[in-house]
């Protein structure tokens, strides 16, 4: 039986964002299940009205109802939950490589890790000074998407991909995880770092696999949507890395 590659989708994102991906990992034998996460726009739930607990719930079942342990892709902002996961469940997590992911310290948000970044030079705080916050959610205004997630990647595909973002709940936005090494911390990890991302910056992400040492690194040359941007340059180093573990 093929192994389970579990995708999880960043914030004010989906599923798709997964879909040029899904095809080469299972032909190279993987078996690939792409969640979407509440409130995200797919279930009919309210963004404000979804808390954490929901969203480490939903993935938990679907780590829960494979049939052995699984390898957990997170994009982004999903990288907290994957740790959460490997914490929660490291018997049913072989493997977590994050994409240009938040694999943050124990116990520490992303807002708080990056905020010495950002003291330096405001460009580090990414997406998160372009919000559109209201009624206990957030948004990405499309021009604001198109030049911070999606600046090198077409113009068409660009602009099909902004308009396919969804507001996230505040309750949902920078949880605190913490984790110990007798548990998440014996997950193997890989991390893929993007070298042209405006979002997670590089000297962020090289600050936490400096803070979290031992990820497999494999290096690419795009900004935060790498899926879009560099697929099968993306593909490789899933399949490089999935093959570490």
């Amino acid at each position: 039986m093929p192994e389970r590659v579990v995708l999880l989708h960043g914030a004010w994102q989906g599923s798709w964002v997964w879909e040029s991906q899904t095809g080469p990992l299972e032909a190279a034998g993987w078996r690939c299940d792409a969640l979407d996460l509440p409130g995200n726009g797919v279930d009919g739930q309210a963004p404000e009205e979804v808390r954490w607990a929901d969203h480490v719930a939903h993935a938990a079942a679907a780590v829960e109802a494979a049939p052995g342990p699984v390898r957990i892709v997170a994009h982004s902002g999903a990288g907290v939950l994957a740790t959460a996961l490997a914490e929660a469940m490291p018997e049913r997590v072989a493997q977590v490589i994050y994409v240009c992911g938040m694999m943050l310290p124990s116990g520490v948000t992303f807002p708080e890790f990056v905020a010495p970044f950002v003291a330096r030079d405001a460009t580090a705080a990414g997406i998160t000074a372009h919000l559109v916050r209201s009624d206990g959610r957030s948004a990405v205004p499309e021009a604001a998407a198109r030049e911070i997630f999606y600046h090198d990647v077409g113009p068409g595909a660009a602009r099909a991909a902004a308009a396919r973002l969804t507001p996230q709940g505040a309750a949902v936005q920078a949880p605190r995880v913490n984790f110990t090494d007798a548990r998440a911390g014996r997950v193997p990890r890989g991390y893929v770092r993007c070298g042209g991302d405006r979002s997670v910056v590089p000297a962020v992400q090289d600050a936490m696999c400096a803070a979290r040492p031992g990820a497999g690194l494999r290096r690419l040359d795009c900004g935060h949507a790498p899926m879009l941007a560099a697929p099968g340059a993306l593909a490789a180093a899933l399949l490089d890395l999935l093959g570490t573990a």
